[in-house]
């Protein structure tokens, strides 16, 4: 038996023993009652028990381990493979604050430094950018402030006879969300990936003649014959903001959440466009490929299909052509819904395509009586299980910004206000516009415990339900995040035996409270390793991260 396997034997020894220490006593108790009758020698039946608890006590000394309340074992069998093993990083999608906020020069540079600084922010580095379709100018049935996307499109015509559009391009349209784009990309610098993506074509493609949808919302919206024409549409704004901005698309997704029924015309809420699984969703894939291609731009990955389920998007993916299939780049799925999460791993590992989470958020708190820490204990809970069961090469969340403070509102429209951040909300920070200031909350401290120590270019390792771990090859640092969503003290043992040598030292940040008194990555005093692992020491309700140094 090898150094390594007498070490995890010890701890289930050490574990096993302290359960049938207990047993044990009671046994004891019970046969030395029965040994009175049949035997009549309670005093030598009493010694055996006492020896058996002796030798029991032994072994958990000589494992040298202390009592915990679970064993996480972080073994690098569990990494993930997408992406040659390297993650690229954390997001957030563009749709639709920065179109709120980015009149504002104030708040678009501090929204760029909260979420793209890596030193003094969360370090995010992937930018889902929404080319908005743009909707009948004569509509104005959108109520929010923020989603209401500007297109590129203007002038629209079409020849009938031989079934072509045309229009003309203003490209002074969305500089709101163009301006939080180009100060975010200055902020983060070379680590920085942009994903252009859609959520409907401009509106007199569809048969509706309304961005948002459809007449009956499970129907196809695009027309039969704008498949090539929203593809080229596009392919324009891809080319013009490599040529005119320097800002490349990494990947393109053309649909979002394409088999549901939420995208209804006139809808109060955004822009959506149904596509069927199959024919429909094969087409529009393969068109988007030729046009980029046509254009020089076949460095830009095809991605898709960002169904909002992860069981839908793998009955999605699977109702692709084979065609689609082999140019579709890389898998996005959204995990708002569905549990199938290692289904669609391994559907992306045998396709030999890369895997993105590529959306989510909630409402939702976790923890007990956390108070503040709710909602990011919801979001921490969240990533972990992504990235454990999905292992994904980037994790991308919904709005930064979901709430805006402004007394006058927006474009004639009333703005949602403050949320009670002691409760579920969505967003990591509400954007005051009276004062012209980003109101960060403890969800966003939360998401930073992951953002700012799991870096582009490490390896993304499973751990178990309240933890995950990420390896860092070039510094040889393993980054252990865990949360404690339960309302007392918590003590885990986190085995490192799986690596071939573990350094003593080990960092520790946590974050924990509320925003007037808590802890927001703070740096605690550092602990040291037993030898082939550590204990971590979780207080109630808190996120806190590990980084072990000269691992190996």
């Amino acid at each position: 038996m090898s150094e390594t396997e007498m070490h995890k034997e010890g701890v289930i020894l050490h574990w096993q023993g302290k359960e049938l220490i207990l047993l044990g006593v009671a046994a004891a108790v019970t046969l030395t009652g029965c040994a009175q009758n049949e035997q009549g020698n309670p005093s030598e039946q009493t010694q055996e028990a006492g020896m058996e608890e002796k030798q029991e006590v032994q072994v958990s000394e000589e494992s040298g381990k202390e009592a915990v309340d679970a064993t996480v074992v972080i073994d690098p069998a569990n990494a993930s493979t997408f992406h040659a093993g390297k993650f690229e990083g954390w997001g957030t999608s563009f749709c639709w604050w920065a179109n709120r906020i980015g009149y504002s020069d104030t708040l678009t540079q501090q929204a760029a430094q909260a979420f793209y600084d890596k030193e003094q922010g969360l370090g995010l580095n992937i930018i889902r950018y929404n080319v908005g379709g743009g909707d009948d100018p004569e509509h104005d049935h959108i109520t929010r402030t923020d989603s209401d996307m500007p297109g590129y499109a203007i002038n629209p015509s079409y020849d009938e006879a031989a079934g072509e559009y045309t229009w003309e391009y203003d490209w002074s349209a969305d500089a709101n969300q163009r301006n939080v784009l180009l100060q975010a990309l200055e902020v983060c610098g070379e680590d920085a990936v942009v994903e252009g993506f859609s959520n409907s074509a401009p509106y007199f493609m569809t048969n509706s003649g309304c961005s948002s949808g459809a007449q009956l919302s499970n129907k196809n919206n695009l027309k039969d014959d704008a498949y090539d024409a929203f593809a080229q549409y596009i392919a324009d704004v891809t080319e013009y903001y490599k040529d005119t901005y320097n800002v490349d698309f990494s990947s393109y997704s053309a649909m979002n959440e394409p088999y549901t029924d939420y995208w209804g015309a006139y809808s109060w809420k955004q822009e959506g466009c149904h596509f069927d699984m199959g024919e429909s969703q094969s087409q529009l894939i393969l068109s988007l490929r030729n046009a980029l291609d046509a254009k020089g731009l076949d460095q830009v990955q095809v991605s898709g299909t960002d169904e909002t389920s992860i069981d839908v998007q793998i009955l999605s993916y699977g109702q692709l052509s084979q065609e689609a299939k082999d140019v579709v780049d890389r898998i996005d799925t959204h995990t708002y819904g569905g549990s199938r999460r290692e289904a669609l791993r391994t559907l992306a590992e045998t396709e030999g395509k890369n895997l993105w989470m590529s959306e989510v958020d909630g409402g939702d708190t976790a923890g007990e009586n956390a108070g503040e820490m709710g909602a990011g204990l919801w979001l921490a809970q969240r990533v972990i299980t992504d990235m454990n069961e999905l292992r994904p090469s980037a994790w991308v969340m919904w709005q930064a910004i979901d709430n805006h403070i402004c007394a006058e509102g927006y474009q004639g429209r009333t703005d949602s206000g403050m949320p009670d951040i002691s409760g579920g909300y969505w967003g990591l920070a509400v954007a005051d516009h009276d004062e012209q200031q980003l109101i960060l909350t403890m969800k966003y401290y939360a998401l930073g415990q992951f953002t700012r120590y799991i870096r582009p270019g490490y390896t993304i390792i499973s751990g178990d339900e309240h933890s995950l771990a990420a390896y860092d090859a070039e510094g040889h640092r393993l980054i252990v995040v865990m949360t404690n969503v339960t309302g007392k003290d918590r003590k885990v043992d986190v085995d490192l035996s799986a690596f071939s040598q573990t350094g003593s030292n080990v960092s520790v940040i946590r974050t924990s409270g509320d925003m007037s008194s808590g802890e927001k990555w703070q740096e605690l005093s550092p602990i040291e390793t037993y030898g082939a692992g550590f204990y971590a020491e979780l207080i109630p309700n808190s996120v806190t991260t590990y980084i072990v140094q000269d691992v190996y």
